[in-house]
C-alpha cells in the first residue's frame, strides 16, 4: 500500500502542475497579452500570490469527493475502492488538463475533477448513485459563466473607450473617471473578501457591515488615484498611451487578486481527493470532510508554480493573443468583469466557472470592437473543449481506475 501512496502523491503533484499550466495560466493570460506583465513577471506574481493563497488561507478541511458527486457513505465498507477511485480521478483530470494545455485550450479544473469522479463513480457504484443534479448545474454554467463575464467586461470597456480613450482631452477624462473605476475595483475586491469571504478566513460578514466598510475602502482608493494622477502627470502631452499605462497598473492589481483567490479557494479543492486518500491511509476511515495537512497545500502550491513556469505559455498565448487583441484597458475590463461575476454569482448561488467567466470576459471586450475583432475559430475550439471536458476526463478516469485496481487490488 505504501507504493500506492507514493504513486498517489506523485499523481497529486502532477495534477497541481497541470492546474498551473492551464487554470492559472489562463488567469494570467490577459496581463501578459496586454503587456501589463511579462511572462517572467506573471510567473513571479502567480508564484507569490497563488502560494500565499493556498498556504496561508487555503482550505484546511475540504470535501473528500469534489462537488458532492458521490456520497462518502457509499465507500464505508470498501475504503480501498475510494482510494483507487480518487487517485484515478486525479489522474484522469490531470491527463485531460495536459491534453487541453498542449492544444492551448483553457478548460475548467473543477469540471475536469467532477467529470473524472463521475467516470469512476459510474463503474464503482453505478449510475443511480451519481448526483446528476450537480451535473445539470455544470451544464448550465457553460452558458451562465461566459455570458455574465462577457457582458460586464463589454460594458466596462465600452465605458472606458467612450469616456476616456476617445475623449477630446484624455487627461481631463482620466482625472474625472479613473477614480470611479479604481473605487469600483477596491469595493469589489474588498467585498469579495469581507462579504463573500475567502472560505478559509472565516470572513462572512453581513452586507450591512461589509458594504459600508468596502465602500469606504473604494472611496479612499479612488481619491488617492485622483491625487496621484494630478501629481504625477501633466495635462500637456498626456495621451492614450499614458491612459494605457495607468490601466496596466490596475490590471496587475486585479491579476494578483485573482491569483490569491484562486490559491485560497481552488487549489485545496483540486487536491481534495489526495487529502481523502491520506485520511483513509492514516486512519482507516472515510468522512465527508478531510483535513488538509499543510504539506499537501505546499505540494499544491509548488506544483502550480512549476506548471505555470514550465508550460503555462501555451494557454497564456490563447487567452492573451489568439481570442482577440489585448491592451491594458481591455485586460483590465476582462479581469474586472470576471472578478465581479464570480463575486455576484457566488452570493446568488449560481453555477459558475472562473475559467469560463474569464474567457467569456475576454470575448466580451473583443466583441466591443466588433465581430471581426474576434477569432471565431479559436472560440469554437474552446467551446468544444468545455463540452468534452467531463466525458474526456471521465473516460481516462475509468481506465486509470481499472489499472490501479489491477495493480494494487
Amino acid at each position: 500500500m505504501l507504493t500506492f501512496i507514493v504513486l498517489a502523491l506523485a499523481i497529486g503533484l502532477f495534477m497541481a502542475w497541470n492546474i498551473g499550466a492551464n487554470d492559472v495560466a489562463n488567469a494570467m493570460g490577459t496581463s501578459v497579452g496586454s503587456g501589463a506583465l511579462t511572462l517572467k513577471q506573471a510567473i513571479l506574481v502567480a508564484a507569490v500570490f497563488e502560494s500565499a493563497g493556498a498556504i496561508l488561507v487555503g482550505a484546511h478541511v475540504t470535501s473528500t469527493i469534489k462537488g458532492g458527486i458521490l456520497a462518502p457513505e457509499l465507500f464505508t465498507d470498501t475504503p480501498e475502492i475510494f482510494m483507487f477511485g480518487m487517485a484515478a480521478a486525479l489522474l484522469g483530470a490531470a491527463i485531460w488538463l495536459l491534453i487541453a494545455t498542449v492544444l492551448g485550450l483553457p478548460v475548467s479544473t473543477t469540471h475536469s475533477i467532477v467529470g473524472a469522479v463521475v467516470g469512476f463513480g459510474i463503474i464503482a457504484v453505478g449510475w443511480g448513485n451519481v448526483n446528476w443534479g450537480t451535473m445539470t448545474s455544470i451544464v448550465l454554467s457553460w452558458v451562465v459563466s461566459p455570458l455574465c463575464g462577457g457582458l460586464i467586461a463589454f460594458l466596462t470597456f465600452r465605458f472606458i473607450s467612450r469616456k476616456i480613450i476617445l475623449a477630446d482631452s484624455p487627461y481631463d477624462a482620466t482625472v474625472r473617471w479613473t477614480p470611479y473605476l479604481v473605487a469600483m475595483v477596491g469595493f469589489t475586491l474588498s467585498l469579495s473578501i469581507l462579504y463573500k469571504g475567502l472560505k478559509n478566513l472565516n470572513l462572512d460578514l453581513p452586507f450591512s457591515v461589509a458594504g459600508p466598510v468596502c465602500f469606504a475602502i473604494g472611496g479612499v482608493l479612488g481619491l488617492s488615484m485622483r491625487a496621484w494622477v494630478r501629481r504625477r502627470h501633466r495635462p500637456t502631452g498626456f495621451s492614450v498611451v499614458a491612459v494605457e499605462r495607468l490601466f496596466a497598473g490596475l490590471q496587475v492589481i486585479t491579476a494578483a487578486y485573482v491569483a490569491f483567490a484562486h490559491g485560497a479557494n481552488d487549489v485545496a479543492n483540486a487536491i481534495g481527493p489526495l487529502a481523502g486518500i491520506m485520511q483513509v491511509y492514516q486512519e482507516g476511515t472515510l468522512a465527508a470532510k478531510a483535513p488538509v495537512p499543510i504539506w499537501i497545500l505546499v505540494l499544491g502550491g509548488v506544483g502550480i508554480v512549476l506548471g505555470l513556469a514550465t508550460y503555462g505559455y501555451k494557454v497564456i498565448g490563447t487567452v492573451g493573443h489568439k481570442i482577440t487583441s489585448m491592451t491594458p484597458t481591455r485586460g483590465f475590463s476582462a479581469e474586472f468583469g470576471a472578478a465581479t461575476t464570480v463575486l455576484a454569482a457566488s452570493r446568488l448561488g449560481l453555477p459558475i466557472s472562473t475559467t469560463h467567466t474569464l474567457v467569456g470576459a475576454v470575448i466580451g471586450v473583443g466583441f466591443a470592437g466588433g465581430l471581426a475583432a474576434l477569432n471565431l475559430r479559436v472560440i469554437r475550439n474552446i467551446a468544444t473543449s468545455w463540452i468534452i471536458t467531463i466525458p474526456a476526463a471521465g473516460s481516462v478516469s475509468v481506465v486509470a481506475f481499472y489499472a490501479l485496481k489491477y495493480l494494487f487490488g
